[in-house]
């Protein structure tokens, strides 16, 4: 059984324990991820303290391969960590709103701007790449959602680029751990003042659903994207 903590699990853990919490999930998620982080922790430093051995620089060295094999640690545990946290969260309802509101950079998220009795959603992130709407559900249904979500973003963002995606696993979909890249990689089409009379505007349409509160249905939780310090 997976364990899935919320950020606010995190937040109210100390660091310790939220290092150990984040690594219970990445050791859930692929048993080799730490025993390699480890490896190459410890090879990278021993490379550089036999390095000083030879050259007669072990003084010099050891703290240098200490902190490089501490380094290498924690760059392959970030790593497997993310991947860790898109996996726990693939399917579960908000996954894509997760996700979105995680991005680095200046956007402005707004979940579930349209959606309907189904769960079907669309999500709406607005930065300097132009609106983004992201749907996530069933593709057929989603793809009406997406349709009427830009007909009514139209309206108020004359000219400005509206980009569709659809979250999944199938043909023609982004799957959850590819989205972030996806969209923070789109060109810059605005100006910051532009984005913020943009973000003004869209205010004025109201959305056409609102996520559920509390628990989600069977019990599922709506996902977090914690980062582990």
């Amino acid at each position: 059984m997976v364990d899935n903590y919320s950020a606010d699990d995190l937040k109210n853990a100390g660091r310790l324990k939220q290092i150990r919490m984040v690594a219970k999930l990445v050791n859930q998620q692929n048993k080799k991820a730490l025993p390699i982080t480890f490896g190459a922790a410890i090879a990278v430093a021993v490379v550089i303290i036999v390095v000083g051995l030879v050259t007669g620089l072990l003084a010099i060295l050891i703290p240098i391969g200490i902190l490089l094999g501490a380094i290498t640690a924690m760059v392959l545990f970030g790593r497997f960590a993310q991947k860790a946290q898109y996996s726990a969260i693939d399917g579960q309802l908000g996954a894509a709103a997760a996700v979105l509101q995680s991005m680095p950079g200046d956007w402005t998220v707004t979940p579930a701007v349209a959606g309907n009795r189904t769960m079907d959603v669309v999500h709406r992130a607005v930065g300097r790449a132009g609106v983004v709407l992201v749907g996530e559900g069933v593709p057929a249904r989603v793809a009406g959602l997406l349709t009427a979500e830009r007909k009514k973003t139209e309206r108020v963002a004359h000219g400005v680029p509206i980009h569709e995606f659809q979250v999944g696993n199938g043909e023609g979909q982004i799957p959850v751990s590819k989205l972030q890249r996806k969209v923070t990689t789109l060109p810059r089409a605005l100006r910051p003042p532009a984005v913020a009379d943009l973000n003004y505007r869209l205010k004025a349409l109201a959305p056409t659903m609102q996520m559920p509160k509390g628990p989600l249905p069977k019990g599922a939780r709506q996902p977090r994207m914690p980062k582990p310090r």
